[in-house]
Formats: C-alpha cells, structure tokens, sequence
C-alpha cells in the first residue's frame, strides 16, 4: 500500500515516525511518502518537503507569510496527485491540513486524521470540516472522545498517546557519562531550558529563560537545542549558557527542573517526571488575537487533562525574570516537587496505556485493505 503523511512540526515528525515503524509491521511492503523530518525519513518515508521549512506560528506570522503558504500547499496538491496514496494521513498541522483534506476528499483518497486539530480551543465550527473532509479520526487525549463524540456526535477512535511508547523504549541515561559531557562537577544540579523548536518562539523566550541563571547559583542552566534549528541562534541569544543539541530526554531526565515553551514538550517533560514551568510568549498582534478567541482555562496539555493547575504557566506579560524566578523557587522546594509529582502520577493513568501507534496503524490498515 502507499501512504502519503503530512506532518509540519517536531511533534508530528516523532508521531509519523513511530506510526510508519507500525505500518510496516502490518505489511513490510508499504511505500511511505511525507512532508515531515529526519524520524520519519528514518523509517523509510521519503520526504518531499522538510517541517522547518513550515514552521510559521501566531497569527500575524502566518498572515505576512501567507502567499509562501499556499505555494507550498498547491505543490502538495500536485504531489498526491502523482504519488497515487491509498491512504492520505494528516498529522496535527490543521491550518495547512485541513486544506489539502477538502481537496482531497473530492477525489475520493481515504483521509485518516491523527493527532487531532486543537477544535476544542478555538474555532470550534472547523467540527463541521473535520466531518465533511475526512473518514477516520484517532484521538490521543481523553478528554477529545468527549468533545467529539458526545458534543458533537463524530466518530472517533481513542488510542491513548503515543508519547507514552516513545519515551518507555528510551533507554535510561547513563548519568555519570552524560553529567561529564557536559562538564558538571559531581552532584552538580542542573535546570533544563526547553525553548522550543522554532525561531520564533526561541526568540521571544530564551531571553527569559537565562535572565534568571544569576539567582540560582547552585544549578546549572542547559539549554536543550535541536536540529533544525542552527546552533548559532542559541549561541547568539544565550552566548554563556551551555546547550546540548538532540538530547532532550537525557537532559530532561538528569535535571531537578526544567522551564519549558508551551507544546508538546510539556506532556513529554510530564511523563519523563520532571517538575517543570511552563512559559509562553508571542507577538503582541498574536496573542491578543488569541486572547480573545480561545477559550481554555490552560495553554498547557499537563494542565489540560488533569483539568487544574497542576504546573504552573507563565504567559506573555507574566513570563519575566521575576515572576520565573519566583516560581522557580517554589518547583525546587520539596513541597513544590512532591505535588507536582504526585499530579503526574494522575496525569499518566488518564492518558491510557502503551501501544498508541500500533492501534493506530491496525486501524489504518484495516480501513485501507477494507
């Protein structure tokens, strides 16, 4: 069978990675192409277009790049159409997704959407969309069975996330060589920085984040780098400040706490157990547009499925030196970690168990050889 995915981020690159290592369990045969990263072309994809050149977030960023947008999404179109795809995957990336899913789904192309678009956030109308332009829908938090199913009666399948395969089949750092590596001093303490990954969002925080190094003399501050992003901008904005490129894990599991950007990587800093605070800044133009259409009590998806404050988010005017320290301070108290703690034990039981992507991929197989 050929599978066309589409992914436009690091998050969907990891979940269509791990998705086609189950496809080809089903059938070792399979033709993968897709426009995601380095995870996916890992596992055999062929990739068309990489995500870091569609990394475009808030809404005046996407506004100004509009015209780069919709020339990539009528290649797309005219790549489908000569790859021929027996299924069409969409990963997250609803913006640009949900376009090529209407033109799709008047040809006919089978259309399974994993990784669902945020509706239940804002622009909750786009249900409407997501039941004309697509056939199949697999839901990675529990509480989106509810939104979909009973407020707005659609079909979806709940598979539990995937992030929970992903970071059990990572084999435990070894401390003592990772801790030289980076050249800490036995015992030393560290703090992980988590700014994101895309420059904009680097940009905006990372600033923030190191401000506060000079009130915690007793830590070291790593910066987690990835990739797609050239290490240079890191070393421009925080110039001191040790950073460590595509080892996010390791360094996350070494640290006594991490700051991390809003994202995925707040789920992952949650079921990897380290207290973390979770930081969000934009563009003034894009967050007071978002202000006003989404409607959530939290930004952050630790927050989301405990359904309360159990990290503690910093956003826009809030994510300064002062109030990062302040709440710093209260994470590294021993009081601060046992809760934080203890609410990710919560955290896991609601998210399911293993075996996201396998179920996903029996799914997509099944529906396909139908």
């Amino acid at each position: 069978m050929r599978y066309y995915l589409i992914a436009g981020e690091a998050s969907g690159d990891l979940h269509g990675a791990n998705l086609i290592a189950a496809l080809k369990k089903n059938d070792a045969t399979s033709e993968f192409r897709a426009w995601g990263g380095n995870k996916m072309q890992n596992q055999g994809a062929q990739i068309v277009t990489h995500y870091k050149h569609l990394a475009f977030m808030g809404f005046w960023e996407v506004a100004k790049n509009l015209r780069t947008i919709l020339s990539y999404i009528a290649f797309c179109k005219k790549d489908i159409l000569s790859f021929k795809p027996d299924a069409l995957i969409l990963i997250d990336y609803p913006g640009f997704n949900m376009r090529i899913a209407k033109w799709a789904s008047a040809l006919g192309i089978p259309i399974h959407y994993y990784i669902m678009p945020q509706v239940w956030a804002w622009k909750e109308n786009r249900v409407n969309n997501l039941a004309k332009y697509t056939n199949y829908r697999y839901a990675i938090l529990p509480f989106e069975v509810d939104f979909f199913e009973q407020k707005h009666k659609l079909p979806i399948d709940f598979v539990g996330h995937p992030l929970i395969d992903e970071l059990s089949a990572i084999p435990t750092v070894d401390k003592a060589s990772f801790t030289s590596s980076l050249g800490l001093k036995k015992n030393e303490r560290v703090i992980a920085l988590l700014p994101g990954s895309r420059k904009q969002e680097i940009s905006k925080i990372l600033g923030v984040m190191t401000a506060i190094i000079h009130s915690f003399p007793d830590y070291r501050f790593v910066i987690a780098g990835t990739s797609n992003i050239d290490q240079s901008l890191y070393q421009q904005l925080a110039p001191d400040v040790d950073i460590v490129m595509d080892q996010t894990y390791d360094l996350i599991r070494l640290a006594d706490a991490a700051i991390v950007t809003s994202g995925t990587a707040t789920l992952e800093t949650a079921l990897l157990r380290t207290p973390q605070i979770v930081c969000y800044k934009t563009s003034p133009l894009s967050y007071a547009i978002a202000k006003r259409i989404v409607k959530l009590p939290f930004i952050s998806l630790v927050n989301l499925v405990v359904n309360r404050l159990l990290v503690r988010e910093l956003i826009q005017s809030e994510c300064n030196q002062t109030d990062l320290t302040n709440s710093l301070r209260e994470v590294l108290s021993e009081n601060g970690k046992k809760s934080i703690l203890s609410g990710y034990d919560e955290l896991i039981e609601k998210l399911g168990g293993k075996g996201a992507s396998e179920k996903v991929a029996s799914l997509i197989y099944k529906r396909t050889h139908a």
